[in-house]
């Protein structure tokens, strides 16, 4: 499907209200919001997220900021991408979008890096968007299988580090309805406990 095509068929319309929002439109729409988008660390949910129609564009947008901000030091660029991508989530009711969404997210990151599908960031990465990018029904928070959507809080430690903690997005959509948006400002004391937390990691353990 390229850009411009935005519908893929009459019956996915009828059955399903599938429209994909022009890029023209998108910018424009991002544009709104730049300095976040403009921000590494600012997390997006797309709950009806196509095949990234919004969340490539946010991507590419942050990916311009690693590279204003790390591109000097390839060690902290590859790791401030892979951060960018962390911070950008998606639920998508349609299976075929969801391995389409999954794919240009991860094509956009490897074209930055220059990698191939291969190489440890490209599996890294396809880790990522296996969490990140889910199937399910973002009215119901459910995922294709019926459990509860369970969405990972990355964070960058820093020194090639990673840290991973699962929080139920029915949980998180209480606690944002709230407050200023997903995962903001959690102190100890959140009532909002994880449902895992995971030792920090390595790109090498996400590969």
């Amino acid at each position: 499907m390229t850009d411009e095509q935005l519908v893929k068929s009459r019956q996915r319309v009828a059955d399903h209200g599938e429209v994909f929002t022009p890029r023209w439109l998108v910018e424009d729409m991002l544009d709104l919001v730049a300095s976040e988008t403009e921000r590494i660390d600012s997390r997006f949910l797309e709950p009806a997220c196509g095949s990234g129609n919004f969340l490539v564009p946010i991507l590419e947008r942050k990916l311009t900021a690693v590279e204003q901000r790390h591109g000097r030091s390839e060690f902290e660029k590859r790791h401030y991408a892979l951060f960018a991508l962390m911070c950008v989530y998606g639920i998508e009711l349609l299976d075929d979008n969801v391995i389409e969404c999954r794919e240009n997210l991860a094509g956009t990151f490897a074209r930055y890096l220059r990698v191939d599908p291969a190489d440890e960031w490209s599996r890294a990465a396809s880790s990522v968007l296996g969490t990140n990018i889910v199937q399910g029904d973002a009215l119901a928070m459910t995922t294709a299988s019926g459990e509860p959507i369970t969405f990972a809080e990355w964070g960058y430690l820093g020194r090639g580090k990673f840290q991973r903690r699962d929080f139920r997005y029915d949980s998180l959509t209480q606690r944002a309805s709230a407050s200023e948006g997903l995962f903001a400002h959690f102190e100890e004391h959140e009532i909002f406990t994880p449902v895992r937390t995971y030792p920090p990691m390595t790109v090498q353990d996400l590969a």
